[in-house]
């Protein structure tokens, strides 16, 4: 039987041990916190350390927070274990590299956890694209809001990159894989108001021409989720809104205190487990998976320049050259 080790034990890490028992996978956890109270409420066993953990696993499955994912990343690829990695796989293009490096290097898978490219309503619109139902893109607009993580490092831009590169990061991959490399961007950013209430904008022009909108919010005050969308192209358009087509999940569980920070669960199965059923087929020697390593490093390079936008206000400039398939990045 396959052994996951889970790193961490926050609200991501629920919906990830979760899918992984729903797998029929060995999960054992290893966290500075948590860890106990995690395997209490889905199951699987406790590591003692990150060497216990990496003695008995085949694969290491990074929920932390995002600054420590390099070290841990570059650790399990040292011990020789393939590795799933939560988005964004780092702050830094550097960083993320070397994470790149490091699998490349050792042998090993690398995926990034980009789970809205497994959301129903985002599948159904991009296989529209695919397709050519909608014909050449031309617009995008994506929105995406809720309640303020309540773990202080994500509202600190050292740590977790701020709002876009944490939340926002899930529609900017998107957009670009509907609509391919980022040529240039402008980022602007409220400032808080008394709540602390935050918002960003970003303005995507894509090489092929076509321009993408996106919209986050974390407000300070309690709010429910919500994440709308809309595809436009010469043939088409399509809309979505959680708010009145609520199509999540409820089979292999939501993260823990979903409510205002990720969508409520219905009926379906759960993006998670199909992500991690994608990455655990390919480690096994199946198809590759629709996210890979070089979607991750793309997703880290536009965020990396919309943060340089945002501190200097003015357009950024991308190096679409470097907007490739890796070699060695499975």
């Amino acid at each position: 039987m396959t052994t996951v080790g889970l790193l961490g034990a926050g609200g991501i890490a629920g919906a990830h041990i979760a899918g992984w028992l729903q797998l029929g996978v060995d999960v054992v956890v290893h966290s500075r916190e948590g860890a106990p109270k995690l395997v209490a409420r889905y199951g699987g066993r406790v590591a003692s350390s990150l060497d216990d953990l990496l003695a008995q696993c085949d694969i290491v499955d990074v929920c932390t927070p995002t600054f420590t994912h390099r070290a841990l990343v570059e650790a399990a690829a040292a011990a020789g274990r393939d590795v799933v990695c939560e988005k964004p796989f780092a702050l830094t293009v550097e960083d993320t590299e070397a994470m790149i490096a490091a699998c490349a290097d050792a042998g090993v898978a690398l995926y990034p956890a980009h789970v809205v490219r497994y959301f129903p309503e985002h599948v159904a619109v991009h296989d529209a694209v695919e397709r050519g139902d909608l014909g050449t893109v031309a617009v995008q607009r994506y929105d995406r809001q809720g309640t303020m993580p309540v773990s202080p490092w994500f509202l600190d831009d050292e740590l977790s990159g701020g709002i876009v590169t944490d939340l926002m990061i899930h529609d900017i991959d998107f957009a670009r894989w509907n609509a391919g490399p980022v040529a240039s961007l402008r980022a602007v950013r409220s400032v808080p108001d008394e709540s602390g209430t935050v918002a960003a904008q970003l303005v995507l022009t894509h090489a092929s021409g076509s321009v993408s909108s996106i919209g986050g919010v974390w407000s300070a005050r309690p709010v429910a989720f919500r994440t709308r969308f809309e595809v436009a192209g010469t043939g088409g358009v399509l809309r979505y809104d959680s708010t009145t087509n609520p199509t999540t999940w409820v089979n292999g569980g939501a993260a823990a205190g979903a409510d205002g920070y990720a969508p409520k669960a219905t009926l379906g199965e759960s993006p998670y487990v199909t992500e991690l059923r994608e990455f655990l087929a390919a480690i096994h020697g199946g198809p590759q998976p629709r996210v890979t390593a070089a979607d991750g490093l793309a997703a880290v390079r536009i965020v990396d320049a919309a943060r340089r936008s945002l501190a200097l206000g003015e357009v950024v400039n991308l190096d679409t050259s470097l907007d490739t398939t890796l070699e060695g990045a499975r």
